[in-house]
């Protein structure tokens, strides 16, 4: 009796390999199979970019392309984002997949037929804007995903929802968006989803490589206002005044000492930066006032809680013992927890990336001093966000322009291996899940 049990067991899991193996013989074929298209969509979000919260064209290329491919579809979510629910032929698991839509406020400078030359207004000034950041990628990937998900309806043991989501990059002064609006208006519900899986185009990481991290991946991050307030004075009598820029490049230099001599950096990296600094509009004049602005980034939320308080106490009390005052706010408009991949999610799911793209291809990543509003995802259920490389192959990652810059490229040639990736991830979930 037990030799026949060990025996159909043995029969099944075999069956069961073989039925999953196919499975991704045929992913394998419908993503290569749409390689061109991929890239054609790509390319056409490339020369329209639109800023966070604009995504107008952009989504409604999307819910067209779900429409057309049986997918229930919902919009205007968090202003412009889309969802669409693939609902599978047998019970399981909700499984979501996200793609960012947004470009950025940045004048393209790359040497492709399809570069950006839209021009919008941002904060009251003329600026480009350029897919400067990959998101034009992700779209497509997750557009072509859909494709091969709903081809294989009736094989899937679950529900798959696809989140195209506005404002990753963040909206201007007083609006809302993003990850944090659509978690608000309930996109991880009706259905509930179980798990939720995401990629990273890196523009320095070679093409067909994968690479992902366990627990913090990207930094979680605040930005922070600060003011110092003294007394002005004619810029020949600087004695009759409090100088706040004096006091504000104390402030600055003394908070780099919270990195230095406050966090331990063998467990956790962090950054305190300042990046703009205002006061003052003559040369002969000492200004009442100066304002900086900047960020601070981690990995935990104790050090989170630590950078706070000592960027609080550094400025105070260095503004008081000038005879100044300093305001503090921490965040001013923008808060991200960190992205961070549950353990267990990215143990169990490793395999799927490894079978993928080949072991040797996918690579354990250093913490990333970056921020990702995936990480809202994250905070309510378990997540797993990796990176797809996008370098050209055998150039140097230090000379590969960086994201965010005018001249930011990405090798087309690996979008396929994205779209691969998030299918067996989806596909082996929902089979290693089955109800």
């Amino acid at each position: 009796m037990k030799t026949g049990l060990t025996f159909s067991f043995l029969l099944f899991t075999v069956g069961a390999f073989a039925q999953n193996n196919a499975a991704k013989t045929q992913v394998s074929n419908k993503a290569e199979a749409l390689k061109s298209q991929i890239i054609a969509w790509r390319r056409d979000f490339h020369e329209h970019p639109e800023l966070g919260n604009h995504e107008v064209r952009t989504s409604g290329i999307i819910a067209k392309h779900l429409q057309s491919l049986g997918i229930q579809v919902q919009t205007g979510i968090a202003t412009t984002g889309v969802v669409g629910i693939l609902k599978g032929g047998k019970p399981g698991p909700v499984v979501a997949l996200r793609a960012d839509m947004d470009g950025l406020p940045v004048i393209e400078r790359t040497p492709v037929p399809f570069a950006s030359k839209v021009k919008t207004t941002y904060n009251g000034q003329e600026v480009g804007v350029m897919h400067a950041c990959g998101h034009d990628s992700h779209m497509a990937i997750l557009m072509g995903v859909a494709q091969v998900l709903s081809s294989m309806k009736s094989e899937l043991h679950g529900t798959v929802k696809f989140i195209f989501q506005p404002a990753e990059e963040g909206v201007e002064p007083g609006q809302t968006g993003g990850a944090e609006e659509m978690v608000k208006e309930g996109i991880l519900e009706s259905p509930k989803v179980d798990v939720i899986f995401g990629l990273h185009i890196n523009s320095q990481t070679e093409v067909g490589k994968i690479t992902y991290r366990p627990g913090g991946t990207m930094a979680g991050v605040n930005d922070m206002q600060i003011i110092v307030k003294g007394k002005s004075a004619h810029g020949a009598y600087p004695w009759s005044s409090v100088d706040p820029i004096v006091i504000s490049a104390e402030i600055i230099n003394n908070l780099q000492a919270i990195v230095s001599r406050n966090v331990n950096l063998t467990e956790n990296p962090a950054v305190v930066t300042v990046g703009a600094i205002k006061g003052g509009n003559r040369t002969n004049i000492i200004p009442e006032s100066v304002e900086m602005l900047g960020t601070l980034r981690s990995f935990t939320a104790a050090d989170e809680k630590l950078l706070e308080e000592r960027v609080r106490q550094i400025a105070t009390k260095t503004a008081e013992a000038q005879g100044a005052t300093a305001e503090v706010k921490i965040p001013y408009s923008t808060h991200y927890p960190v992205t961070f991949n549950d353990p267990k999610l990215t143990q169990k799911m490793l395999p799927s990336l490894q079978h993928t793209a080949g072991a040797e291809n996918v690579l354990l990543k250093p913490p990333v001093t970056g921020a990702e509003d995936f990480s809202f995802y994250q905070e309510k259920v378990p997540g797993l966000f990796f990176f797809l490389g996008g370098m050209p192959k055998g150039q140097d990652p230090l000379k590969a322009p960086s994201h965010h810059t005018p001249d930011f490229y990405i090798d087309e040639s690996g979008f396929t291996l994205g779209v691969k990736a998030l299918c067996n991830l989806t596909l082996d979930y929902m089979n290693s899940n089955a109800k």
